[in-house]
């Protein structure tokens, strides 16, 4: 077993583990850092989980709060534990000082949910094992314990999961944390026989289910090899291409490298953080092609259904022979897009809400409740057709998917997407109308728009007809920040499953991964990597089971099935205005580059 680090080095520790463990620079205390970590989970048992409580599911209907008695290194335990879920912090021994019980009572009453930390003189107090001892009665408890073996037998008469580690490091601390989400496994087995209860070869084994916080040496990548994605992001910040950014790495279901650049606006008031929200524009088509992937497999969209069995409104137009499927591979024909912002007349909009005009398109700009249904669908369906079975990039063939999907549903799809894949996966940054659920100061702005809303696009979707429709959108409108968005395509790379649930099928996502054009390089709904060798795209290292999707604000998600590796990238380069700086520069394709290099070199 190693000795515990020198505390000259838990300062360090607790800043890597707090930015997700993927910004470090040095590799030698990463190595100690890391060794450390191995013995924890060598040094880790967990107990009394026959009800499987181990590793937490069901995160939609989870509340929690953790309370510490007297861990040292609970900032660590706590901010990993955020990683997964909204987590209240509780310190008990303040409680502990005057009214303990009642006031911690009236703190938890609301959550369902809660994780108490031990340590070796918190655990001989009655008071504190009372007061736990009332919580296993009545709550979803799980309770921590590190210090000496011996105090396990104090918990002899507690039915809740119990995770003890006989190591009291920040390591420690983190492992602890990602076990209960399932971040890591652990199957280790008491020795010794500690009490009558707990005797030698007790011990539950949990598997991995979930992401796990870890650094590159863990992959055999040293860190000063990453060093370079700040040289190309620092480059694009230089030339104006975008004010900030934030590159997230994680290979084989580990978070490597999650790092923030920058400011959110060039005043350089307001710094990046890897928790910002950013307008993911088109990636959004990526959350709209799930819930079809859903469907599909359910058996409720035929991909060569044609789209009159599912739209009656476009019956007797030249839409209604358009099948599923070639919306999907942008064959359908559609125009590319129609410039609804252009169209609008004065009555159709106000700068103040009200009964009739509440459709809110940025601040202190609203349009008619109507003007969907009576002016841009119509124009939609009456839109001309060309070119039908050739490939060409529309945005409208998202918009035709939404109502599509919302039919068949008879749900909107902001809904259907929260409450089958962002709640229950842990996303909880992620949705339309950003505004409305988190605070504005950690959301990226967008175009200083002079010629339309004629505001800073700030938690308002960039893109000019999903505002219109109200900031959802088949192909536009989605928020989220770089690892929530990471968690959605993980379960997709690990064939439909995350966090003990299976979402989607394997075989929906082979399919609608993989190549599926005889005329492009694309899946359904998915863009791909190009066979064309010239194009290099998405990286000239990339394999051909690459999938994933840029967005027009500057962002892009790519997928490597074959090196497991999920790879994001998201920025404001439309912040002030619209330029092309950041694909001339190509940042986004040598960071994936240089992360494939570095693959390599490890290997």
């Amino acid at each position: 077993m190693l000795k515990p680090i020198p505390n000259t080095l838990i300062a360090f520790l607790i800043a890597v583990f707090n930015t997700a463990c993927g910004q470090a620079q040095y590799p030698n205390n990463n190595k100690i850092s890391l060794a450390n970590f191995n013995a924890a989970a060598q040094a880790t048992v967990v107990l009394n989980n026959q009800h499987q409580i181990i590793p937490l599911k069901n995160l939609e209907n989870a509340t929690l709060v953790s309370i510490h008695f007297g861990n040292k290194n609970a900032s660590v335990f706590d901010s990993i534990l955020n990683k997964y879920a909204h987590i209240q912090r509780i310190n008990g021994n303040q409680y502990l000082k005057n009214k303990f019980v009642n006031s911690i009572e009236n703190a938890i009453v609301t959550y369902n949910t809660v994780i108490v930390s031990l340590d070796n003189a918190s655990v001989l107090n009655d008071e504190t094992l009372n007061f736990i001892t009332s919580l296993d009665k009545r709550k979803q408890l799980i309770i921590t314990l590190s210090g000496d073996e011996k105090n396990l037998a104090l918990l002899d008469n507690f039915n809740s999961p119990i995770i003890f580690c006989s190591l009291v490091t920040p390591e420690s601390a983190s492992f602890t944390a990602q076990l209960i989400f399932g971040g890591v496994s652990c199957k280790n087995q008491l020795a010794s026989n500690v009490s009558s209860k707990f005797i030698k070869g007790m011990g539950a084994d949990i598997q991995k289910c979930r992401f796990n916080f870890t650094l590159p040496e863990d992959e055999n990548i040293n860190a000063t090899d990453l060093n370079p994605i700040d040289t190309i992001v620092a480059q694009a910040i230089k030339a104006k291409a975008t004010p900030g950014a934030v590159v997230f790495v994680a290979k084989n279901g580990k978070v490597i490298f999650n790092k923030a650049y920058g400011y959110h606006t060039y005043q350089n008031q307001t710094a990046e953080n890897v928790a910002d929200i950013f307008d993911l524009a088109s990636v959004s088509k990526l959350a709209t092609t799930a819930a079809a992937m859903r469907l599909y497999e359910t058996g409720k969209l035929n991909l060569d259904t044609v789209i009159s069995a599912y739209l009656p409104e476009t019956i007797n137009t030249n839409k209604q022979n358009i099948k599923v499927r070639e919306l999907l591979l942008h064959q359908a024909g559609l125009v590319p897009f129609i410039p609804f912002y252009e169209r609008l007349k004065i009555g159709d909009y106000s700068r103040k809400p009200s009964n009739y005009f509440s459709v809110q398109v940025a601040d202190s700009f609203y349009i008619a409740n109507d003007y969907f249904k009576k002016t841009m669908w119509p124009i939609m369906l009456n839109s001309p057709l060309k070119n039908r079975g050739t490939y060409l990039y529309s945005d409208l063939s998202m918009y035709f998917m939404k109502q599509i999907i919302e039919n068949i549903c008879q749900q909107a799809l902001e809904d259907y997407l929260q409450t089958q894949f962002f709640k229950p996966l842990g996303m909880y940054s992620t949705g339309y109308h950003p505004r409305q659920q988190f605070d504005k100061s950690s959301i990226i702005p967008t175009e200083q728009d002079t010629y339309f809303r004629k505001t800073l696009l700030w938690g308002f979707v960039h893109d000019q007809g999903a505002a219109m429709v109200g900031g959802v959108a088949g192909h536009a409108g989605l928020f989220s920040n770089a690892a929530d968005l990471a968690i959605l395509f993980q379960m997709m790379l690990n064939g439909g499953s995350y966090g003990g649930k299976q979402y989607l099928k394997p075989e929906t996502i082979a399919l609608f991964t993989s190549k599926q054009s005889a005329v492009s390089r694309r899946g359904l709904g998915f863009d791909r990597w190009d066979s064309n060798p010239a194009k290099e795209y998405p990286s000239k290292y990339a394999s051909k089971h690459t999938f994933g999707h840029t967005g027009y604000t500057g962002t892009c998600v790519w997928v490597d099935a074959e090196q497991n590796l999920v790879y994001i990238f998201l920025s404001n380069r439309v912040h002030p205005k619209v330029t092309n700086k950041l694909s001339d520069l190509m940042t986004r394709t040598r960071i994936l580059d240089h992360i494939y290099k570095t693959i390599y070199k490890s290997n």
